[in-house]
């Protein structure tokens, strides 16, 4: 930019100097030099002068032969013309060179008019110094003065136009004056040399005016501007060649290097696409690898990698016992009623909070790991006591349990927690992991913290785990039997019915307790296959029964009916297909139902209640008194009978002590329209105080105990009294005025 301005500043001061001497030419110019020679030599300067013009080889610059024509015109009619003819001889060589081509930039044309006349003017000025100060007057048509003025003539115009040219090339490209002059303007220098040698010789010519010599002359200078002219032709076209082959080469180079640069481009794109390849290879390596042992939901680590630090651990410990470790196993209670509740979505954020608590109590060298489903497992290192981890565990308990808000939910949640401590027995992970779970498992049972791993946990847990596979197939191998408990009137000692209770004689244990099996069968959805195979053979069994006497026509049977399978929808059928299979009229088929699982899902159980009552089936609400019943929800339970508990029953003395809430269930039971039963009679006293309070049934040890099919068959062909000799003497004295005829039977 900052060039741009010099350079148009400088055209401008030439352009405004050419002005002036021009016009100072104009102003002293004589009129006696308009003959018709000047004006023949204006034409000559416009129309064959720029003809004769020359591009020098290599240069922006061309020359002209007409500063012979400046020269002529000075010696004939003085500076001022010779000022006039440079300005039109000029201009015309800069219009004929634009016309072949020759590019000029913005004010060039001026600028080089310009520059003529300045260097006319100047060589004028000078040589008039020159001829006033050193020469003296002088005869230019003598040969040796000609020769003089001209090559005086030359060398001034020479010096002043190269000056000018080289000075004011530097002042636009910022080039070194002295090199632009050497390599662009010495070489001018003989168009000055040849044009003073014509100027002197036409001057001759014109002074001696010999025609023969004139045109002897005439075809010298003819054949040396040929001669010039084909010299300057031929060196440009050598220039042109080299040149041209210097285009090619440099073409060739450059289409080379471009295909260099095109293949190191796609090599470098390549190989970037490579690095990226490589790149994203072994991220994908990492996640993977990440993903191989980590957990997708929550981040933690994965069983596979739960498995790789145990085996670590435990090798450690082989090594040196002083490196302690204990295995907490970590199950969210209840999880399952989240995910059906609020969803999937819920649920995992519930698992992925969990997650974060748990990661938050323990330390960083720790290892908290979630082994699928709602179950999680943490390693706490360098713990020497189980002591220590019940701590942590009871820390990560009050962490778990604080409520928190989720999508507009509030959440509680609870877990089961196991402690298995490090010991030399345990040779893979698995091991201690199923230990840790064994203890999880006994304190979700006990519901009172977390438990500790002991081998009498284990014994129990293989066990239970035996028990479970065995039940599997207790039915086929016929190691089932029903007993059966009496079911007696208390107000006449009358047979009214039997509870079922069901026995496993095992192939190879033997008996096994029914508090043994009955719950893990609950907790293995096996209870309904199993209830279902009762009510087929209580059913079965009491029809046989019911054809023995006409008094036994409407023995009832008493089936219990688990809470799990109170929530299938299925078990209306299965009662009727026991029905329809036996026979038996359903009025004498008792279903059993504890409190608790009746109001686990109170409307449910109305509905479901409602559609066996309507089969004809009765129903007894078990156990009541241990439950939480609500009374809104009790009165709306279509339950034929209500069983007290035995351990009110057993709470009462001698002379009918603590009997308050005994009349209390069974007024209730009265208001309700239900009969009552009271089980686990033992003893004379508690009897006594039952038949006082009104209560309808009763069943006990005093009164039978549960018996196999067998004998209760051969029982009930005997005809017992069921009621101690005394308590029938005085029933049958009293009479039946306590009996209440509106309540419905049994």
């Amino acid at each position: 930019m900052f060039r741009d301005k010099v350079s148009s500043y400088t055209k401008a001061a030439v352009i405004f100097l050419g002005a002036v001497c021009l016009l100072a030419a104009l102003a002293t110019l004589s009129l006696d030099v308009f003959k018709w020679k000047f004006f023949l030599i204006l034409a000559f300067a416009v129309t064959i002068a720029p003809r004769m013009s020359l591009t020098l080889p290599r240069s922006k610059f061309a020359i002209s032969f007409s500063d012979a024509l400046v020269f002529l015109t000075l010696l004939l009619y003085g500076g001022q013309a010779a000022v006039i003819v440079s300005l039109f001889e000029t201009t015309a060589n800069c219009i004929f060179l634009r016309s072949r081509g020759f590019r000029f930039g913005r004010l060039m044309i001026p600028t080089n008019i310009s520059l003529n006349i300045v260097a006319t003017t100047i060589t004028y000025f000078l040589w008039t110094l020159i001829q006033n100060s050193l020469l003296g007057p002088t005869d230019i048509t003598r040969t040796q003065h000609l020769i003089t003025a001209l090559g005086i003539l030359a060398l001034i115009q020479f010096l002043g136009s190269s000056l000018l040219a080289a000075a004011f090339q530097s002042l636009k490209d910022g080039s070194n004056p002295w090199e632009t002059w050497k390599r662009d303007c010495f070489t001018s220098s003989m168009t000055q040399i040849v044009g003073a040698g014509i100027a002197g010789l036409v001057y001759k010519l014109i002074n001696f005016g010999d025609i023969v010599t004139a045109a002897i002359a005439s075809i010298a200078l003819a054949i040396a501007f040929v001669n010039y002219r084909q010299s300057i032709a031929e060196i440009n076209r050598a220039i042109e060649n080299v040149e041209e082959a210097e285009r090619q080469k440099a073409e060739a180079e450059r289409g080379r290097r471009r295909e260099a640069e095109k293949y190191a481009q796609e090599l470098a794109s390549s190989l970037e696409k490579e690095a990226r390849a490589n790149d994203a290879l072994r991220r994908s390596e990492k996640d993977l690898q990440f993903a191989a042992l980590h957990d997708s939901l929550t981040g933690l680590a994965n069983r596979k990698k739960l498995n790789e630090i145990l085996h670590g651990l435990i090798q450690n410990y082989k090594d040196d016992p002083s490196t302690n470790f204990q295995v907490l196993f970590l199950d969210i209670r209840s999880f399952k009623n989240i995910n059906d509740t609020l969803g999937h979505t819920i649920g995992d954020k519930v698992l992925s909070i969990a997650a974060k608590r748990f990661t938050r109590i323990v330390n960083p060298e720790d290892t908290v790991a979630r082994i699928g489903g709602d179950e999680f497992a943490i390693i706490l290192r360098n713990l020497a006591t189980a002591g220590k981890a019940q701590k942590v565990a009871r820390k990560i308990h009050r962490s778990i349990t604080q409520p928190f808000s989720l999508s507009g939910n509030k959440i509680s949640i609870d877990v089961n927690i196991g402690i298995a401590p490090c010991d030399a027995e345990y040779e893979t992970p698995e091991e201690i992991l199923r230990d840790a779970d064994i203890a999880m498992h006994y304190a979700k049972e006990r519901n009172d913290g977390p438990a500790v791993f002991t081998k009498e946990l284990r014994h129990r847990f293989l066990e239970r785990v035996r028990f479970e596979m065995d039940l599997r197939h207790a039915i086929e191998r016929n190691e089932f039997a029903m007993s059966y408990q009496p079911i007696v009137s208390l107000s006449d000692g009358r047979l009214v019915g039997f509870e079922a209770l069901l026995r496993w004689n095992h192939s190879e244990l033997g008996l096994i307790p029914p508090s043994k099996f009955i719950p893990i069968a609950e907790s293995s959805d096996l209870i309904q296959p199993i209830t279902v195979w009762i009510l087929q053979e209580t059913t079965r069994q009491i029809a046989e029964w019911q054809q023995i006497s006409p008094d036994y026509r409407n023995l009832v049977v008493s089936v219990n009916i688990s809470g799990k399978h109170l929530s299938n929808d299925n078990l209306v059928d299965e009662v009727e297909a026991a029905l329809d299979a036996s026979g038996i009229d359903p009025a004498t088929l008792k279903l059993e139902i504890t409190e608790s699982s009746a109001m686990e899902n109170a409307e449910r159980t109305i509905n479901l209640l409602k559609r066996l009552k309507a089969i004809g089936v009765r129903l007894s609400i078990d156990d009541f008194g241990t439950g939480y019943s609500s009374l809104s929800y009790l009165h709306r339970l279509p339950f034929d009978t209500l069983k007290i508990d035995r351990s009110f029953v057993k709470n009462v003395g001698e002379h009918g002590e603590n009997s308050g809430i005994l009349q209390t269930i069974i007024s209730l039971a009265k208001n309700l329209k239900m009969r009552v039963v009271a089980e686990g009679i033992e003893t004379e006293a508690q009897l006594a105080v039952l038949q006082n309070l009104g209560c309808d049934y009763g069943q006990g040890y005093l009164l039978a105990k549960p018996k196999g099919r067998d004998e209760t068959e051969r029982r009930l062909y005997q005809h017992p009294i069921w009621l101690p000799s005394d308590r029938v003497t005085e029933i049958r004295s009293i009479g039946r005025e306590h009996v209440v005829e509106d309540l419905p039977v049994f």
